[in-house]
Formats: C-alpha cells, structure tokens, sequence
C-alpha cells in the first residue's frame, strides 16, 4: 500500500492557486514526499504493524530501521517468540541476554513513525513541491559544431526549511551510505 503524501494537498493546491485534483499537484507532492523519507531513510508516517527481519550481531541492542517506535507487539529470535527485551521511541531494542550473532535471525512487529505529521517536515514538503511545480529545466544554449543549444537546470542548493527538517528527522544507524 503506498504512503500517504506527507502534507496536505489542498495546501500546496492553495498556494498554486490550482485545483487540488490537478495530477500535476499531487504527483509534485508525492514526488517531494518521497525524496524528503529517501534523504531521511525512513517511511516518516505512522506504519501499524510493520515486519522487519534483522540480522543480530551478538551485541545487547539492535537498531530498527524506522522511528519513532510507537508500539512493539512481537519479537522473534531465530523462530521462538520473546519477550525479554525493552524499546525505545528512537527505534532501538535491548536484550540482557544480547541478541544472536546470526543473519536474519530476529522477526520483529512494531508500529512507528508520525501521526499528524510534523508541522516542519510539512512546511519543506510543501516547499519542494512548490519549486517543481514552477521550475521548468530546458534547453536554452550549447554551441557544437556550428549549431548553439543550452540547458537551464534547477539551484542545486535546497531551502533552510528543508535541510533542516531532514537533519531534525533522518536515522543515523550507520548502515546506509
């Protein structure tokens, strides 16, 4: 099933000033959204019961690979259920005992991420979905041979709104480059 868009269409339809079931208004939307969770490597959204498997590394913590954790309702290791763990909101699972050094090794179900979405990864959101719906990239000048073409292309820089927003809610687990 896929994501829900991480702002309100109707916003950005207002601030276009067009009607919010033009396909170009949602597929900038769903655009921005997507590229906000890729930079912040997770789903951002709230997600029930979402099933992960994890390799264990036999340390005591294991790092989930979405937060906020809202619920944990089941943990497996190596097929038998567990319940000698503790979590926390920021996505990490501890066991006393420490955790299998075996791939694939730990099941886990847990519910996770925002529901309302924060209002600062709106606001960004909003912002990029705005500049792709106004940025037209082109042809404008490039000289071969005797003939002369150009391509215009978008700032690569990104608006304070939106760097910041992505530091504020990206994973750190140093598995991903």
């Amino acid at each position: 099933m896929p994501l829900p868009p991480l702002a309100d269409v109707e916003v950005l339809a207002r601030w276009m000033n067009r009607p919010a079931d033009d396909h170009a208004v949602r597929d900038a939307l769903t655009a921005a959204s997507a590229r906000f969770r890729g930079e912040v490597r997770h789903p951002v959204s709230r997600v029930a019961d979402d099933e992960v498997r994890l390799d264990g590394h036999g340390g005591t913590v294991l790092a989930l690979p979405a937060a906020p954790v809202v619920a944990v309702s089941l943990v497996e290791v190596q097929g038998t259920r567990v319940t000698d763990f503790a979590w926390s909101r920021v996505g990490l699972l501890r066991r006393r005992h420490g955790w299998p050094d075996e791939l694939d090794s730990v099941r886990v179900v847990y519910t996770h991420g925002y529901e309302p979405i924060p209002e600062d990864i709106s606001e960004a959101v909003i912002g990029e979905a705005r500049y792709l719906l106004t940025v037209q990239p082109g042809v404008t000048s490039m000289t071969v041979g005797g003939e002369s073409v150009a391509f215009a292309s978008p700032a690569a820089t990104m608006p304070l709104a939106w760097t910041r927003a992505v530091d504020r809610y990206q994973l750190h687990r140093g598995d991903l480059p």
